[in-house]
């Protein structure tokens, strides 16, 4: 849980906010008419949030790079899907 100051007191509190983040770990979120407005994290959680930002936008890629026949008995394939196919190209390699 964050502790919640307004705007008005968090500026005349400046250097005690900073301590209490730096140093109690603490996060601070500045209010404004109840609302927040900005949040005082340390450097070391920015960080983590920026690589944690940066890790979320990084594309997902995803394909298939090739279905090859398989030796699967006639209705195997109909009745298994890609298990079939799967285990097909699997035994072969063995």
């Amino acid at each position: 849980m964050a502790y919640e100051i307004p705007v008005t007191q968090a500026r005349a509190e400046l250097a005690e906010l900073i301590n209490r983040v730096v140093y109690g770990g603490e996060r601070v979120v500045v209010t404004r008419h109840g609302k927040p407005l900005v949040a005082l994290v340390s450097a070391a959680d920015l960080q983590r949030l920026e690589g944690e930002e940066a890790a979320a936008q990084e594309p997902v890629i995803s394909s298939v790079s090739s279905i090859s026949s398989t030796n699967s008995a006639p209705g195997e394939r109909r009745r298994f899907g890609i298990a079939a196919e799967h285990r097909g190209h699997h035994d072969r390699d063995d």
